[in-house]
């Protein structure tokens, strides 16, 4: 992680100087503060736009797995825009316009498809239990035996099972 830092720090004192010597101090000044005015105006913008296409897959008008590739892209580059520098600065640009979202999309869904058995696993018992049934009115029912206890009526669907060697519960086999 360490190494990863000083890298960053050697990139971006590199690019601010290269740019530095061919625009001069003022220009470069002048660059870092218009990426970051333009960066917050694209972050808000297409923040909207990101948050509107994961309601629309919600109600599967567009690809969920489209949806969320875009808002992790978008994550990204706004990230990238708060970090300080001209490197970072242009990487959140890229990542916050559409056609490079587009274009880095398909590798973004590759990479979730590969990690995404593994990440399943891992979330496998935070799945909730789920039971259906309905809510009688009491006052059509004759008391029970007890007079007060609620009678509980409904179906088994599907139920899982303890599974002691793996230590959670599993389907049962059909």
């Amino acid at each position: 992680m360490l190494a990863l830092f000083v890298l960053y720090i050697v990139v971006e004192v590199a690019a601010l100087v290269a740019v530095g010597s061919a625009l001069g101090v003022l220009w470069t000044v002048v660059l870092l503060i218009g990426g970051s005015l333009v960066g917050s105006l694209l972050v808000r913008s297409q923040g909207r736009r990101v948050l509107d296409g994961l309601q629309r897959a919600s109600r599967g008008e567009r690809s969920a797995g489209g949806a969320v590739a875009d808002g992790a892209l978008f994550a990204a580059g706004s990230v990238a825009m708060f970090v300080p520098g001209l490197v970072t600065t242009v990487i959140g640009l890229l990542l916050l316009i559409p056609p490079t979202r587009w274009l880095l999309r398909p590798a973004v869904m590759w990479a979730a498809a590969r990690w995404l058995p593994q990440v399943a696993t891992a979330t496998r018992r935070m799945r909730p239990t789920v039971i259906d049934g309905e809510i009688l009115d009491d006052s059509t029912r004759a008391p029970n035996a007890s007079g007060s206890a609620p009678i509980l009526e409904g179906q088994v669907i599907e139920a899982d099972r303890f599974d002691p060697a793996a230590g959670d519960f599993r389907k049962p086999h059909r």
